[in-house]
């Protein structure tokens, strides 16, 4: 159980002049045309935090609301991209969430990507901050909006309970026993136990019961759930092991995912680059490039264009070695 550095695109700007940031993007949203480079040259260029600041300065400055402003002066991806940078972390999951839950079709794929690869600290945090946004309760949210076992997991994911680095060898066995006869009987309460070991066992124990479970099986545990169960219930748990195993070629295999079988998921992609900047897109880029052979900066040129392009390299870019 290794425990690799991880690492983010984006770092705090040094020599940091918030005052003078938000004038220059009052300059580049009051022009006659908006000064679209100047946006990405500042709001991928700080972190999170000091975005916030900006903002601050800028309402300061201007008596006006810069999300709202950018909501104003920009369109489509583009505009999703510049108003993502500019929410908190938890507000960020929050507001993609409520969106996933609340738009004309619930976006399963948004929840698992959220829910599945969240410390307990990320949920309460994206927990409250869905409460103060919406005034509602994410998980009666996530109760009324979604069914079956696949709702039953994200209810306990939401929850944000499992055990943090706490391991048992004794009873990694036992749970491997559990997650295989899971995967021969499928009833419903072999899918409960199934999702209440993958969902509240620490990653760590989770690590030696994988391993038990090959070691009775002779199968890998994704391929098992894969064979065994369908549909969302089936791509949630694989997520949740996936994630523990390695978060970073999780968010790889969904960006590669998103460009490639969908014809480029915009959505995805901008909620992975943004959420994972300052945590692990490196890492991502890193796997990105050795498990598909093209770098993520290649196939982002490839697939967007324009200012949105060069918003979404400016977030991955980070050192450019490996283009």
């Amino acid at each position: 159980f290794f425990l690799q550095q991880t690492q983010g695109t984006i770092f705090p700007a040094p020599n940091f002049n918030p005052i003078m940031d938000a004038q220059l993007l009052g300059g580049a949203l009051q022009g006659i045309s908006c000064e679209k480079d100047v946006l990405i040259d500042i709001l991928t260029q700080r972190c999170n935090s000091q975005r916030l600041m900006i903002a601050e300065a800028y309402r300061d400055m201007y008596g006006r609301d810069l999300i709202t402003d950018l909501k104003e002066n920009l369109s489509h991806h583009f505009k999703e991209v510049m108003v993502g940078l500019m929410y908190p972390p938890a507000s960020y999951d929050a507001h993609e969430l409520w969106h996933a839950l609340k738009g004309v079709d619930t976006e399963e794929k948004c929840l698992i990507d959220i829910l599945a690869s969240r410390s307990n600290m990320e949920i309460f945090q994206m927990k409250e901050a869905y409460l103060m946004q919406y005034n509602t309760d994410l998980q009666q949210d996530i109760d009324s909006e979604t069914s079956g076992h696949f709702r039953d997991t994200l209810m306990n994911l939401a929850q944000g309970t499992r055990m943090e680095g706490y391991a048992d060898p004794s009873t990694a066995a036992q749970d491997a026993m559990i997650l295989w006869e899971a995967c021969q009987q499928k009833t419903g309460e072999h899918k409960n136990m199934l999702q209440m070991i993958l969902c509240n066992r620490s990653h760590q124990q989770l690590w030696m019961v994988f391993q038990e479970f090959q070691n009775i099986s002779g199968q890998d545990i994704v391929d098992a759930i894969n064979e065994c169960y369908d549909g969302y219930f089936q791509e949630l748990l694989v997520a949740i092991v996936l994630c523990i195993r390695d978060k970073p070629s999780y968010f790889a295999y969904r960006l590669y995912n998103a460009i490639h079988d969908f014809g480029f998921h915009n959505k995805t992609v901008i909620r992975i680059l943004i959420a994972r900047s300052e945590i692990d897109l490196i890492n991502i880029r890193q796997r990105y490039k050795e498990r598909y052979g093209k770098s993520l900066f290649h196939d982002i040129k490839h697939f967007a264009s324009g200012h949105y392009e060069s918003a979404l390299l400016a977030i991955c870019a980070g050192d450019a070695e490996d283009y």
